[in-house]
């Protein structure tokens, strides 16, 4: 058993080193700020654990668990979350944080949950997702998330790129400033065999005008169980691509994500 034990943790300083060397050359993520597991209902059966063992083996120290909250059909109920200040926070020595991938309810940015569950998770994200929201007009859509914006709970504006919600960037980005949130990039909208690909040239003007605007942004792998846990690799080459400020990529600064963060909910 214990020779096994020593196999095994030489094995995973060889995954996080070859990860290292060949994957990412300059800064990276400490944090995957969107994942799900079983708990969302769908495309996985991964539970916490077998993420929290994942991102041992490739070196992540901080994980996010942002299950779909319960407007979306198989999601997570509202006890799981009320319930989630018991869970465990640190597992196979990485520090776990639970939050919640709010559904945007109508352009008013109502959202399917109520602050009494939302204000003792870690954040909210805030997302359009077509089971729940009917993908309207570019205005309705933007103002939609711009208006869940005004929920001191919700941080993050996830997967704004989705080519089936046209969103105004100037008018996105502008409230991100003014309220405190973060624009998500993520993974999923970039990786050739992502989901949600094919706005490429929304997400180029809208990561430069962030760029420009000073508008902090977080990397998302929305890995649904523990197959793309920080699966950023896409991610930084278009960072590289747009010479994008490291200073405005929170997931490299986890002590400034959740300083922001705190910052917001005081708002």
């Amino acid at each position: 058993m214990l020779f096994s034990k020593k196999i095994f943790k030489i094995f995973v300083i060889f995954v996080v080193f070859y990860h290292k060397m060949v994957y990412n050359d300059g800064m990276e993520a400490l944090i995957d700020t969107h994942t799900h597991t079983i708990a969302s209902g769908h495309h996985t059966e991964d539970t916490v654990v077998q993420m929290a063992i994942r991102a041992s083996i490739i070196g992540l120290k901080n994980l996010c668990v942002t299950e779909h909250a319960p407007a979306m059909t198989g999601a997570a109920s509202e006890s799981y979350f009320r319930n989630l200040k018991f869970a465990d926070k640190k597992k196979f020595g990485v520090n776990l944080f639970y939050g919640a991938e709010l559904n945007v309810l109508n352009v008013k940015g109502q959202v399917d949950l109520d602050r009494d569950i939302t204000k003792d998770l870690a954040f909210c994200i805030a997302s359009l997702h077509k089971q729940v929201f009917r993908p309207r007009t570019e205005r309705e859509n933007t103002l939609a998330l711009v208006n869940a914006m005004d929920n001191p709970d919700v941080f993050i504006i996830g997967h704004p790129e989705d080519p089936e919600f046209p969103v105004e960037r100037t008018m996105l980005v502008e409230a991100a400033r003014e309220k405190g949130c973060a624009i998500e990039l993520n993974s999923a909208s970039l990786s050739p065999d992502g989901h949600r690909t094919g706005n490429f040239d929304w997400i180029f003007k809208t990561f430069i005008l962030c760029k420009r605007k000073g508008v902090y942004i977080t990397l998302g792998s929305d890995s649904h169980g523990r197959g793309r846990i920080a699966d950023f690799d896409e991610c930084y080459k278009f960072l590289d691509e747009i010479d994008f400020p490291d200073e405005l990529v929170l997931n490299y600064y986890p002590e400034k994500f959740f300083q922001k963060i705190a910052e917001k909910k005081r708002k």
